[in-house]
């Protein structure tokens, strides 16, 4: 006999990487329910400081750290970021139904750390069973020891947290710090620890604006690869920060001319404008807050102008439309989630 309150709970959560508190969180849903669907937040995306671990890594983390009845139990569900709100809450429900009949019984399992916990009001039609804090740490101090930490000092670095983090976590960080996407991972997370130091003594924090421009021409759009950090290597619109003395189309022609070599005059690009949107969401960049102008522009079946990349760009290409999703986990922050939003690529 059942004597579960409810059919589901369900967990939702970045896991990056998983602690102990999060096991908490865990337990109390397995208490609660005789299913626990664990939403895995931040899926498909490239590795960054900020999202390290692919959802697979996290799933097989959760699965190691808990006991095999438990295990046979759980059910992680990825969910992409789409840097919005009611898609994303739209999303998470459309994942805990492929395991839960139309009168299935749900609660929503949580804790409200601070204002980044408001997703969980997102679900009025769940029972949602707020908790207190669980475990001592959260995963950005974690993150931070070991990005953080010189190869030498790996062990002293998470030593503080082995009653903290489950042997499957701590293993996989030492696991990883001796792969070559480490390295590259610190030299991000120490850019941005710069990045951020450097206005740290304002007395608020600044908010950023940049440009980029969707250029499409016969099914194809034009990318940039970046040069440096952050997201070295990774693929992007182009595009950068408003110049002082620029509108935001004379700081887009410019980016676009500087990192592709465009030669389209001014004249045909305007002609070519169809609109522009405004993306702000609060954590779309790692940079610190950063609103962005997306310039749409169609050349419709017009021949695709030559490129070439430059400036902070290590390369310039048009990629056809249908090679996009494949590529959703190589682009740099949200500009996957721009490009749908114009191109309806999911």
């Amino acid at each position: 006999m059942d004597h579960h309150r409810f059919d589901i709970a369900v967990l939702i959560g970045r896991f990056q990487p998983v602690h102990k508190g999060h096991l908490a969180l865990l337990q109390e849903a397995a208490r609660q329910a005789r299913l626990v669907v664990v939403v895995l937040g931040s899926a498909f995306q490239a590795r960054t400081p900020r999202n390290p671990f692919t959802w697979q890594e996290r799933a097989e983390l959760l699965r190691a750290s808990v006991e095999p009845s438990l295990r046979e139990r759980l059910i992680p569900c990825p969910v992409r970021d789409y840097y919005d709100e009611p898609r994303w809450a739209d999303a998470v429900r459309r994942a805990v139904a492929q395991h839960a009949g139309p009168e299935a019984r749900v609660a929503l399992v949580g804790h409200f750390k601070d204002a980044s916990s408001e997703y969980l009001r997102a679900f009025p039609g769940w029972q949602l069973l707020s908790l207190p804090r669980m475990g001592a740490i959260d995963s950005t101090q974690l993150r931070d020891a070991w990005l953080g930490a010189a190869q030498a000092d790996l062990a002293s670095a998470l030593a503080p947290f082995a009653d903290q983090a489950p042997p499957a976590t701590l293993a996989l960080l030492r696991r990883m710090a001796s792969q070559a996407p480490y390295q590259h991972l610190q030299a991000e997370w120490r850019m941005l620890r710069d990045y951020r130091q450097a206005w740290a003594a304002a007395p608020y924090p600044p908010v950023f604006v940049t440009v980029d421009a969707l250029l499409r021409c016969r099914d194809q759009v034009l990318l940039v690869q970046r040069a440096q950090a952050p997201g070295q290597g990774l693929w992007a619109l182009p595009g950068g920060f408003l110049e002082p003395h620029d509108t935001l189309w004379q700081s887009c022609l410019r980016e676009l001319r500087e990192e592709t070599g465009c030669a389209l005059t001014e004249g045909r690009l305007a002609q070519s404008l169809r609109s522009v949107q405004v993306f702000d969401h609060p954590d779309r960049s790692q940079r610190g807050r950063t609103i962005t102008h997306v310039h749409h522009i169609d050349l419709d079946d017009a021949t695709p102008p030559a490129v070439q990349g430059g400036d902070d760009a290590a390369q310039a290409r048009w990629v056809a439309l249908h090679e996009l999703p494949d590529m959703e986990a190589r682009f740099f922050e949200d500009h996957f989630q721009i490009l749908d939003k114009f191109l309806h690529l999911l």
